[in-house]
């Protein structure tokens, strides 16, 4: 991948993780106002399940926009990860997982709001989607292109995962 189209990536990367925090430091009121909001918007076009009081619930959206948020940031890592070759996966699933549990424990800190391992567990399974998703259409296209993997270096850590590209040892 070309250095200015990872510099892209890096760049949506930080803006979705920018998002997905930024939404949790929103009070709960704000953060209920806008979901009540989407769901209205939404209930014109999908039907969805209502509450008690017979609004359409934002419940399940909720837990939906979690999942999706983070479905998005794999994504984006799994692009990047797949086109720089990278082979180191436990990085790619301590950053999904820090980010996940960052964004509920920023919840425990704002007005109204509560960091919830079940919503832990939403982001990681979004997440986890994101990544397969990305993965799968990166090698995908890399493969179309006729383009290798790239040098399977793992970021951070000075070592070398073997890649399909290196030869057998001792040769």
């Amino acid at each position: 991948m070309h250095m200015k189209k990872r510099t892209v990536l890096y760049v949506l990367i930080g803006l979705t993780i920018c998002f997905i925090w930024g939404n949790s430091l929103m009070p709960a009121s704000v953060s209920g106002k806008l979901s009540g909001q989407l769901a209205q918007l939404l209930s014109r076009f999908v039907s969805l399940p209502l509450n008690p009081e017979g609004d359409a619930s934002d419940g399940l959206l909720r837990k939906l926009a979690h999942g999706t948020e983070f479905c998005i940031l794999g994504a984006e890592l799994g692009v990047l990860w797949c086109s720089a070759g990278k082979r180191c996966w436990e990085q790619l699933a301590f950053r999904g997982a820090a980010v996940a549990l960052l964004d509920e424990t920023i919840q425990l800190f704002v007005s109204g709001r509560a960091g919830m391992i079940r919503d832990v567990w939403i982001d990681l399974g979004g997440y986890t989607v994101g990544v397969l998703t990305g993965l799968f259409l990166c090698m995908w296209l890399m493969h179309r292109r006729g383009i290798s993997p790239g040098s399977g270096d793992c970021p951070g850590t000075g070592t070398r995962s073997a890649s399909r590209t290196d030869p057998p040892a001792g040769h």
